[in-house]
């Protein structure tokens, strides 16, 4: 138990840090230095030395929305399985206990959006519920994948010890599909590109960013802190499964390895492909649903 909480400590500890590998990337791409690894510190530390202000025309919900939506982050990392370990909390059903913490999170945050009453903030608010759906629809066919290939419905069962191993050698080629298809929901659920533009300011293209424009000082440093854990979680189960294998202690740093490869390819993903236009992001994400239900299809026909 003790191991486990300090693991959960460390991933949210270093959920900035990995982040900032992304735009070390960009950079690159770009010929250009780059901010420094630590630049995401130093930004949490700026706004948390800041004060917030608020609009007469918002409620509590506007308060409301980064520290929910921080916790929620937080709170399902405490049922990731880090680096092959027991995560800190495990039932059977976790899983489906977890998608619907993620819901509330993103529940709050679009409540506070709208809360506003800006059209700006209530578009953003709008495609931030849209796109996930198709994502939910997707790992709900990966799940019932991994339910008939384990017969357990947690995490620990998929991402634990040797679980993971158990999962290629049953399902074999197919399991590729899976990885892409997580990958597509990590770059949805996180906001990035091709599906949304961190780094952009016009609100007509913007997704996330145009959600969070009112919140200021620490509630926008909670905001910060909570989508950093939230791209480390998904990274976590993509660099589980690129990378499945169990060497005991040496594994933590096959697990690092793990991290550094799926945030590079995030960072490559952005340096070289563009935004895709608003009508052409569900064909994008729908295409992680295809890859799921191809990859389920194939598999329980093998099986059977």
């Amino acid at each position: 138990m003790i191991e486990s909480i300090v693991f959960w400590l460390l991933a949210i500890l270093t959920a900035p840090f990995f982040s900032a590998i992304i735009l070390k990337i960009k950079a690159f791409f770009g010929g250009k230095k780059g901010p420094p690894l630590l630049i995401n510190y130093y930004t949490l530390i700026k706004l948390f030395k800041k004060g917030s202000v608020y609009s007469n025309s918002t409620t509590s919900v506007f308060k409301l929305g980064p520290i929910i939506s921080l916790c929620t982050a937080i709170t399902v990392l405490m049922f990731l399985p880090i680096a092959g370990h027991d995560p800190i909390f495990s039932f059977n059903g976790d899983i489906i206990f977890v998608l619907y913490l993620m819901g509330l999170g993103r529940f709050f945050t679009i409540a506070a959006a709208m809360d506003t009453a800006s059209p700006f903030e209530g578009m953003g608010a709008a495609r931030e519920a849209y796109f996930p759906i198709i994502c939910e629809a997707t790992t709900f066919m990966i799940l019932i994948l991994f339910f008939r290939l384990t017969g357990e419905l947690q995490l620990s069962a998929y991402f634990s010890g040797e679980s993971t191993i158990g999962l290629w050698n049953s399902t074999g080629a197919p399991m590729l599909f899976v990885v892409i298809a997580f990958f597509i929901i990590l770059l949805t659920e996180n906001s990035r590109v091709p599906v949304d533009d961190p780094a952009t300011h016009l609100e007509l293209t913007m997704i996330h960013e145009v959600m969070v424009l009112d919140h200021s000082g620490p509630d926008f440093a909670l905001i910060e802190l909570g989508s950093f854990c939230k791209l480390f979680f998904y990274s976590t189960i993509v660099s589980r499964l690129i990378l499945p294998f169990d060497l005991g202690v040496p594994g933590l740093g096959l697990f690092v390895v793990g991290l550094f490869i799926v945030y590079i390819a995030v960072g490559v993903t952005e340096s070289v492909i563009a935004r895709y236009r608003m009508d052409k992001v569900p064909q994008f994400v729908l295409t992680s649903f295809a890859l799921a239900f191809f990859a389920t299809i194939i598999t329980l026909e093998f099986i059977k």
